[in-house]
């Protein structure tokens, strides 16, 4: 199973970046139980859309910005992939700084600033200097930091009653701050960086694999192909959301039963939990949000280099030498700087994460519109176009999120 597993188990774990564990604390932690519901309504949905976009890149052997350029206009390219970088950057800023933070709090020696510093450093070499084959398995083995969360879990006192009322039996609100955080809950699942990133790495892997082929080019590896990116997709979702799962069921057990409502970021969570749930809880909970800070910054740098890289026509992949792939891995050191600087000039994290979000929102309907455009295209896809069920499933995807959309923007303009 651990060999099988690849991009769909880093994407499904990138995705409960710090920025996530935020929103997740401040769902528990506002809410209670009340909104466990999200997470069992997006697993399917995120199913879907991630499968769709690994079908891509493994059938056509380019990620989706090189399917893109070669069969859609290019302002449509261009624009998804300057919100995308922007958005990105936004977010790499938010979590390198929710990370400094967090190490603060465990070793408040040393100034935050000093930890972001170090942390961007860590995460872009990283990227530069090793194989890809040691750098996908470095990613692979961090995913277990966000264990932590489960062992949070464990050591807090939970209410079953109300967490499977939560789960089974949504109790909606009329209320503008619900509807804000389930938008944002959806918002956080599902997101373009996580569908550029997923299609990438099967096009590096099926490169790194001299047996592998695009499926255009040899149909015959498609029913296994299909059969593990689905396992892979399955496991990857299935775990994040499990993991988000635990970080809610945790601020509701704790901070909400303790009348704590407002947390704005990840290391408030952390550090809210020291005096409700002892020291044991709050150290492993900050533990997590540098782990999951140290896998999740290389897929968001990473997954907007490729983006860019395949938009211009460079030379991309993380199995190439630098020298060999110079604006690609350049535009992963700059969205990294540029995300770690805003710290330096005290961008607001919170602002930062609303801003990300509505560019997210902007970004992710229109380009899962053109995913089931093009994955239902059989001059794009040959005869590995998708299902009827998944264009169902997909397209109900696409119009939750474009509602959801709507409801943020509105929120944001009208609050």
């Amino acid at each position: 199973m651990w060999n099988i597993l690849g991009p769909g188990l880093i994407t499904g774990a990138a995705d409960d970046d710090p920025s996530g564990i935020a929103t997740y604390s401040q769902a528990g932690a506002r809410f209670g139980y009340q909104l466990a519901w999200t997470l069992l309504l997006t697993y399917p949905l995120m199913v879907v859309i991630q499968s769709i976009c690994a079908r891509i890149g493994r059938t056509t052997g380019r990620g989706l910005a090189g399917n893109l350029r070669e069969f859609y206009p290019r302002w449509l390219l261009v624009s998804i992939v300057a919100l995308l970088f922007i958005a990105n950057t936004l977010n790499i800023g938010a979590d390198l700084g929710a990370m400094g933070a967090a190490m603060r709090l465990l070793l408040p020696q040393l100034p935050a600033w000093a930890y972001v510093g170090a942390f961007g450093a860590i995460t872009a070499v990283a990227q530069v200097i090793l194989q890809y084959t040691r750098y996908v398995a470095t990613l692979k083995w961090l995913t277990l930091s966000l264990f932590a969360y489960f062992a949070t879990l464990a050591v807090v006192h939970l209410s079953w009653g109300d967490l499977l009322r939560g789960l089974v039996w949504p109790a909606f609100s009329n209320s503008q701050e619900f509807w804000m955080m389930v938008v944002a809950i959806l918002g956080t699942t599902i997101s373009p960086y996580l569908f550029f990133w997923q299609a990438a790495q099967e096009v590096e892997d099926t490169k790194a694999d001299p047996i592998r082929v695009p499926l255009l080019d040899n149909p015959r590896q498609g029913k296994k192909a299909l059969a593990r990116i689905q396992l892979d997709t399955l496991v990857g979702m299935g775990f994040s959301n499990l993991v988000a799962l635990a970080i809610l069921v945790t601020g509701a057990a704790t901070l909400h039963a303790s009348g704590v409502t407002q947390i704005d970021t990840a290391a408030q969570a952390a550090e809210a939990l020291r005096p409700i749930a002892g020291t044991f809880a709050f150290a492993i909970f900050a533990l997590g949000i540098i782990g999951t800070g140290l896998l999740s910054i290389p897929v968001l740098a990473g997954s907007a280099a490729y983006a860019m890289g395949e938009a211009q026509g460079w030379e991309v992949g993380l199995a190439k030498q630098p020298l060999q792939a110079k604006a690609f891995y350049g535009a992963i050191i700059a969205a990294t700087v540029l995300g770690g600087a805003a710290n330096f000039f005290e961008l607001n994290p919170v602002k930062a994460l609303v801003w990300s979000a509505v560019i997210n929102g902007v970004v992710a309907v229109p380009v899962m519109v053109l995913l089931l455009m093009m994955s239902s295209t059989a001059s794009i896809m040959g005869r590995f176009t998708i299902s009827t069920s998944w264009k169902v499933l997909g397209w109900t995807a696409t119009g939750l999120m474009a509602a959801a959309t709507l409801a943020f923007g509105l929120s944001t303009v009208l609050g």
